[in-house]
C-alpha cells in the first residue's frame, strides 16, 4: 500500500489543513438580493428597492369641470363641460439623492408638458432643480391645483409668472420653519408660461417664506406663514413673439390684451426691464383658513417709437372654513373619509374670496384698446367643496366680476359664472 506524502494530502483536503488566516480570507457565500417593494395605495402605485434608494411612483390628477355663464346677454362666454386637467405623473428617486418628475397635461384639449425637472438633493436645506417647473413667486400659484378651495385662481395670477425653464436653488430648515428659493429662468410674461428663451436675457427670482411657529407654542400660530417674492429681468419681444400675454377673468375669458396687429405693424412688445414684487401670507388654525397676497408688476413696453413703463397691481384675500375636518395650505383634510354605506364622514369646505386687478392708465389708448380691454376688475366668489376623502372631491363655485372700461359704451358687462368640478387624485 502506497502512502500519500504530506504535501499531496494538504492539496487534496484544501482548507481542512489550511491555516486559520487562509480560512478567514475565504469568500463568504453571497446573500440573496432583497426583492423590490411594490405598493398600491391612495398615494398611487410605487416600485422601490428595499433600501428606498431607487423609487418609481405613478400617480395622476383628473378634473372634470362645468362652466356656465349667467345673465350673459352678449354671449361673451360659452357654457361648456371641459376636462380642465388630465395629468399622469411620474415621480422617482435615483441613488437616494436625485429626485425627478415628469408631468404632462392633456386637459383643455391642448397636450403639453407642465413639469419636467431633476432635483439634486444632498440635504433638505439645499436642493438644485433643473428643468421646467413652477416659478417660485406667487403664493396661490405655488399651491397645488388640487388643494385650492376655488376652481379657478384669483385675478392675481394675471400678473404672476407660471412655469418656466431654468435652474432653482431651494431648500428649507428647522423642520420647515423657513424656506427659500433662488432661480434663474428664461422669463415668463405676466400670467403665462414659456417654452424657450427668445431674447438672450434671463429673469432672476428670489423668494423667502417663514412659518416661525411651526411645531412651537402658542399652538394657534403654528399655521401662520409670511413671505415675500421678487423677480427682475430684461425682456424684449418681437412682432411674432411679443413677450406679453392677455389677462383673463375668473371665467377664463380674455379681459385685457395689448395691441397686436401684424398686418398694420401696430404690435406692442415687451422692451426693457420687468420687475415684480409679491408680499404674501397665510394663516390656518383648526377649521379656519386665510390666504392673502399682493402682486405688483412693472414692465417697459414699446409700440413703434413710443415707450412706457406700465405698473399693474392685483391683490386677493380668501377665507375658508372646513366642517368635519381641518384647513391647511395642502387642502381640506377630512377627520374621517366618507362611508357610502352609512353616509357619514367626509368634510365640507366653504370659502369666500375678494380680489382685484388694476391696470395702469398709461396703457390706454396707445398700448391697449379701451373699447376692448378693461382698466380694472373686481370680483367676489363663494365656493363649496365636499371632500369625500383626501383624493376625491366635488366642488361648486359662483363668481361675479365687475369691470371698469372694456366696452365701446363704457364698462364691460359684469361676469357671473357658475362652475362645478369633479376631482380625483391618486
Amino acid at each position: 500500500m502506497s502512502v500519500f506524502p504530506a504535501p499531496a494530502l494538504v492539496a487534496a483536503t484544501g482548507l481542512l489543513l489550511a491555516s486559520p488566516q487562509a480560512r478567514a480570507q475565504a469568500p463568504e457565500p453571497q446573500k440573496a438580493a432583497e426583492p423590490p417593494v411594490v405598493q398600491v395605495s391612495e398615494e398611487g402605485f410605487s416600485l422601490s428597492s428595499a433600501d428606498k434608494a431607487f423609487v418609481l411612483k405613478l400617480r395622476g390628477q383628473l378634473q372634470g369641470d362645468g362652466r356656465f355663464f349667467l345673465d350673459d346677454t352678449d354671449r361673451t362666454g360659452t357654457n361648456t363641460f371641459v376636462m380642465r386637467r388630465v395629468r399622469p405623473i411620474l415621480d422617482g428617486t435615483l441613488f437616494g439623492f436625485i429626485d425627478f418628475r415628469l408631468m404632462p397635461d392633456f386637459g383643455n384639449g391642448q397636450p403639453l408638458i407642465q413639469d419636467a425637472y431633476i432635483d439634486f438633493r444632498p440635504g433638505e436645506w439645499v436642493r438644485l432643480r433643473a428643468g421646467r417647473f413652477k416659478t417660485p413667486f406667487g403664493l396661490e400659484l405655488l399651491q397645488s391645483d388640487m388643494d385650492n378651495p376655488f376652481i379657478e385662481r384669483s385675478l392675481t395670477v394675471d400678473l404672476v409668472p407660471n412655469r418656466d425653464e431654468g435652474l432653482e436653488l431651494h431648500g428649507e430648515g428647522e423642520g420647515g420653519r423657513w424656506q427659500y428659493s433662488l432661480a434663474v429662468v428664461n422669463g415668463d410674461p405676466d400670467g403665462a408660461s414659456t417654452d424657450f428663451n427668445t431674447d438672450d436675457s434671463f429673469d432672476l427670482v428670489a423668494r423667502v417664506f417663514a412659518l416661525p411657529f411651526k411645531g412651537r407654542e402658542p399652538s394657534f400660530l403654528q399655521g401662520l406663514g409670511l413671505g415675500i417674492a421678487a423677480t427682475r429681468g430684461l425682456q424684449f419681444g418681437t412682432a411674432t413673439n411679443t413677450g406679453l400675454a392677455p389677462f383673463r377673468s375668473t371665467g377664463q375669458l380674455v379681459i385685457f390684451s395689448y395691441l397686436s396687429n401684424a398686418d398694420t405693424g401696430a404690435v406692442v412688445t415687451a422692451h426693457g426691464q420687468h420687475l415684480r414684487l409679491a408680499p404674501q401670507g397665510h394663516f390656518y388654525w383648526g377649521s379656519f383658513g386665510l390666504l392673502a397676497e399682493y402682486v405688483r408688476s412693472s414692465q417697459e413696453v414699446q409700440l413703434g417709437d413710443a415707450r412706457a413703463r406700465l405698473r399693474n397691481h392685483a391683490w386677493q384675500t380668501a377665507v375658508s372654513w372646513v366642517f368635519g375636518g381641518k384647513a391647511s395650505f395642502e387642502g381640506a383634510r377630512p377627520t374621517r373619509p366618507f362611508d357610502p354605506k352609512t353616509l357619514e364622514g367626509g368634510a365640507l369646505e366653504v370659502a369666500a374670496r375678494y380680489h382685484a386687478l388694476d391696470l395702469d392708465d398709461a396703457a390706454f389708448p396707445r398700448f391697449a384698446n379701451p373699447a376692448r380691454s378693461v382698466r380694472g376688475a373686481k370680483g367676489f366668489g363663494v365656493a363649496t367643496t365636499f371632500a369625500f376623502n383626501r383624493r376625491v372631491r366635488f366642488a361648486l363655485n359662483f363668481h361675479r366680476t365687475n369691470f371698469e372700461g372694456g366696452a365701446t359704451d363704457g364698462d364691460r358687462a359684469p361676469e357671473n359664472v357658475l362652475m362645478s368640478r369633479f376631482q380625483l387624485t391618486f
